[in-house]
C-alpha cells in the first residue's frame, strides 16, 4: 500500500454480526455470496395480491428471542438485536467500562410495522386497544436503545438517519468516537425491517422497485442491462470495533480494520442521484484520505449498487472521478440480499471484511449483459480468488447522502 497523505488512526473489527435474506448470521450471509444465492422471493398473502411491485427478501426469525421481546420491540429492533448479539459475542464478550462502551446503530426508517400495526389497532378498536409499548417500539433511535440496553453501554447510544446510508454513516460516527477518546468499545451498525404494503406501494409508485415477478431470485441484477429497480430486503449488521490499544490489551482477533470514512451530499434532487456521480466520488475521494490511501491501493469495491438504471451508472462514474483509471473488482452484494435500506451499508461493510479475510470477491448475480456505460471490472458468474488488502465500501441513500468506507488488513 501506498501513503498519498498522513493516515489518521484506524480502529479494529473484533466482532461481526448479520441477520440477512441469506441466513441467520454471518457465516450463513458468507456462504450464500460466495455460492451465489439469493434471498429474494415473491410476497404471498392477500395484502399483497394487488400491488404493482411483489418481491421481497425477508429474514426467518423464528426461534431468536425471548417471548417478551417478540412482543414488546419492534421487528426492526429484534433484528439489530439478533444481529448484535452474535456480534457481541464473536467478539469475545469483552470486558469493558461501561462508560467507555457506546452504541451507533443507524435506521432509515425505524419501527414502521409499529406504527401501521397500531393505526389499525386504533382505527378498529379504540385508544384504549393501543399498546403501552407503542412508542419505544416506533421511535427511530429504537434499534440503537434496544442494543445499547442489551450491552450496558453508558458513553452514547446515537442513530443516523440518512436513508440507504444510515449503516454506512453508523460505523462513520464510531469511527469517529473511537479517534476522538470518547469510547474504547462502539457497536456500531444498522438495521430495518419494513416489508409491509404500504412501503412497497410507495416504492413502487416511485418505478424504483423490480417488478419481475416470474423470476423473483432473477429480480436484482445491478450494472445489468436489463436491470428494472431494487428489491426491499430487510436484515441487520453489526460491527464491534475497538481503538487498536484496547484490543491489544484484551487479546482480541481483529479480523480488518476501519481505516477511513468519507461524507458528501449531492444536493441534487430528494431521490434521484447526481447523474456525475460528483458527490458520490467526493466520498470515496475523503475516505482514501483519512486513511492515507490512494486510488492504486483499493483492492475491491463492494458497491451501493442498487439495480437502479440511474444510480448504478451514477456510482460507476464515481468510480471512474474518484480513482482514475484504476479499475479494481467490483461486487454487488444486493444482488443476492436484496436492498436492506439503512442496514445495507453495515452489511456491506461486513461482506468487505470477509472479502479482506479470506481473499475471495463475490460475484455479482444476474449480471448478464453489463451496461455498456459502466466501466467497472464487475466480478461475474464465479466469485474470484482476489488476495488484498484494501476495500472500499459505498453506500448513498435518498436525500443525496454519499458514504464511502475504507476497510484493510
Amino acid at each position: 500500500m501506498t501513503a498519498s497523505a498522513a493516515a489518521r488512526e484506524a480502529v479494529a473489527v473484533t466482532g461481526l454480526g448479520a441477520i440477512t435474506p441469506l441466513g441467520p448470521d454471518v457465516a450463513a450471509f458468507e456462504e450464500g455470496l460466495l455460492n451465489g444465492r439469493s434471498g429474494v422471493h415473491l410476497l404471498d398473502g392477500p395484502e399483497f395480491a394487488d400491488l404493482p411491485a411483489r418481491l421481497a427478501a425477508t429474514v426467518d426469525l423464528t426461534g431468536r428471542l425471548e417471548r417478551v421481546e417478540a412482543r414488546t420491540l419492534d421487528r426492526v429492533q429484534q433484528v439489530a438485536l439478533v444481529a448484535a448479539r452474535e456480534a457481541w459475542a464473536h467478539a469475545g464478550t469483552p470486558e469493558v467500562d461501561p462508560e467507555r462502551l457506546a452504541v451507533v446503530v443507524g435506521s432509515g426508517i425505524g419501527g414502521a410495522l409499529t406504527i401501521l400495526s397500531q393505526d389499525a389497532v386504533l382505527r378498529e378498536k379504540g385508544p384504549r386497544r393501543v399498546s403501552p409499548h407503542l412508542v419505544p417500539m416506533l421511535m427511530p433511535n429504537g434499534p440503537a436503545a434496544t442494543v445499547g440496553l442489551e450491552i450496558g453501554a453508558r458513553a452514547g447510544v446515537h442513530c443516523p438517519v440518512s436513508a440507504c446510508a444510515s449503516g454506512a454513516e453508523a460505523l462513520a460516527y464510531a469511527l469517529d468516537l473511537l479517534r476522538s477518546g470518547r469510547a474504547d468499545v462502539v457497536v456500531a451498525g444498522g438495521a430495518e425491517a419494513c416489508v409491509h404494503p404500504l412501503p412497497l406501494a410507495g416504492f413502487a409508485q416511485m418505478r424504483a422497485l423490480s417488478t419481475r415477478h416470474d423470476e423473483p431470485e432473477a429480480a436484482s441484477r445491478p450494472y445489468d442491462k436489463g436491470r428494472d429497480g431494487f428489491v426491499l430486503g430487510e436484515g441487520s449488521g453489526i460491527l464491534v470495533l475497538e481503538t487498536e490499544a484496547h484490543a491489544a490489551a484484551r487479546g482480541a482477533r481483529v479480523h480488518a480494520r476501519l481505516a477511513g470514512a468519507g461524507l458528501a451530499s449531492d444536493a441534487h434532487h430528494v431521490t434521484a442521484p447526481d447523474p456525475s456521480g460528483a458527490g458520490a466520488a467526493r466520498s470515496i475521494a475523503a475516505a482514501l484520505r483519512d486513511a492515507g490511501l490512494g486510488p492504486e491501493d483499493v483492492g475491491h469495491i463492494n458497491a451501493h449498487a442498487t439495480s437502479t438504471p440511474l444510480g448504478d451508472l451514477a456510482e460507476a462514474r464515481a468510480f471512474a472521478t474518484a480513482l482514475g483509471s484504476h479499475r479494481p473488482p467490483v461486487t454487488a452484494t444486493k444482488s443476492n440480499t436484496g436492498h436492506l435500506l439503512g442496514a445495507a451499508g453495515a452489511v456491506e461493510a461486513i461482506a468487505a471484511v470477509l472479502a479482506l479475510r479470506s481473499g475471495v470477491v463475490p460475484a455479482i448475480r444476474n449480471l448478464d449483459d453489463l451496461d455498456d456505460e459502466a466501466d467497472v471490472d464487475a466480478v461475474r458468474t464465479v466469485a474470484r480468488q482476489h488476495p488484498h488488502e484494501v476495500a472500499l465500501s459505498t453506500s448513498f441513500g435518498f436525500g443525496g447522502h454519499d458514504i464511502s468506507l475504507v476497510l484493510t488488513t
